[in-house]
């Protein structure tokens, strides 16, 4: 069981409360769980990434153990702690300003 954190906003728009539990068959990557993600709550697709080429959209940041993988491959294996639901993986939205 994968647990995903994310910003209000998206879980706003999902209209759910906290973290998200989701199954994922496979390898655990940034992909798998954003596939799994959007299936589960088919109003998040195109927020997250973007419809067609599905790239981040910006001012979207990914963090797994502490670590930004936001510009890691998408494919990439995510650490096992993240695979066996021990530490969550999180959507950050970015904070910006001048």
């Amino acid at each position: 069981m994968i647990v995903v954190v994310l910003p209000a906003h998206l879980r706003s728009l999902a209209g759910i409360s906290g973290d998200v539990k989701l199954e994922i068959d496979g390898d655990v990557t940034r992909r798998s769980i954003l596939d799994a993600l959007e299936a589960r709550y088919p109003m998040l697709r195109g927020t997250i990434r973007d419809h067609v080429a599905l790239e981040r959209r910006p001012m979207l940041r990914f963090f797994a153990c502490g670590e930004d993988v936001t510009h890691e491959s998408a494919d990439a294996a995510l650490p096992s702690a993240i695979a066996t639901g021990a530490e969550p993986f999180y959507i950050i939205g970015a904070i910006a300003g001048g």
